[in-house]
């Protein structure tokens, strides 16, 4: 028995749509082929993304709760469910706060964490979390060099000792995350104190970077004039939340930046910043 010419179509319309799709996910992915690094606007905290051209995405914080997927969603491709690593760098809520939200709609594939401590509701429902999905948890530690593909590494500075018993801010992780030309030094809330140790351990070659993660939302604890100029930074990125509290950022950390001519990119003000880089040169745009 022959079947109606309606049913037919249907069969027809429905490969058609699956095919498009397909094509599309296709054109998406052969679209984002540079090395992207976006500071997600998140209010006031932390969350930072990273995807290499072979595909690999990291993240480092993911800002306060329910506040990382609307922007993160922007800048990863929909079909996409996997984030190969998260970093922590340090465990305060304006940092892992959004570390919930990842895990319950991604697959995580480790996380590296400072070592400080903390006794906070979200912190234990963040590990509580890990240890239901068996995530990896793994300390960073400094001289470790992680090899995220096409030729893109992150390379820990700090911690280079055990931080249990320090201050979360002091003990935050910081990383230089390298792609060919492209350089970004990822401070967390790393305070003076950090910033003075990882200028004892460094070279100024180590250390200088394109662009500047300004630590601690461009609190004055951090960015002292001596880090800011073994970085010497083009650019000067400040994740920090409209109106907060505060006071961030503060004006001597923006007279600090100006002295050494960075230019400042902030969330508060431009949302979502990306950077797009072919490994020689970087390309910025900007999500409210």
């Amino acid at each position: 028995m022959k079947r109606p010419k309606k049913y037919n179509l249907l069969i027809f319309a429905f490969f058609l749509l699956v095919a498009n799709i397909f094509l599309f996910r296709l054109d998406w992915q052969n679209s984002h082929r540079e090395f992207i690094f976006a500071m997600l606007d998140v209010g006031q905290g932390d969350g930072l993304f990273i995807e290499t051209p072979a595909g690999t995405k990291i993240m480092f914080d993911a800002g306060p709760a329910h506040s990382v997927l609307g922007p993160l969603q922007k800048v990863l491709s929909p079909f996409e469910k996997n984030i190969d690593a998260f970093v922590i760098t340090n465990p305060d809520a304006d940092h892992i706060g959004g570390l919930m939200d990842i895990l319950k709609n991604y697959k995580v594939g480790a996380v590296f964490e400072s070592g400080t401590l903390t006794d906070s509701t979200v912190y234990k429902n963040v590990r509580e979390e890990m240890k239901r999905q068996n995530v990896p948890d793994i300390l960073a530690k400094k001289g470790m060099r992680l090899d995220i593909g096409s030729g893109a590494f992150i390379d820990i500075l700090f911690p280079d000792r055990d931080v249990a018993e320090w201050a979360t801010n002091d003990g935050s992780v910081v990383a230089r995350l390298t792609y060919g030309k492209t350089s970004i030094m990822l401070t967390g809330d790393a305070a003076a104190k950090t910033e003075k140790i990882i200028l004892s351990e460094n070279s100024p070659t180590q250390l200088k970077s394109d662009i500047l993660k300004v630590g601690h939302h461009g609190s004055r604890t951090s960015s002292s004039l001596s880090f800011v100029k073994a970085v010497a930074p083009t650019y000067a990125f400040i994740s920090v939340g409209k109106d907060n509290s505060y006071g961030h950022p503060h004006q001597e950390t923006l007279d600090t930046l100006a002295q050494v001519g960075a230019k400042v990119f902030r969330t508060d003000l431009l949302g979502t910043i990306i950077m797009k880089s072919d490994g020689k040169n970087e390309v910025f745009s900007f999500q409210k």
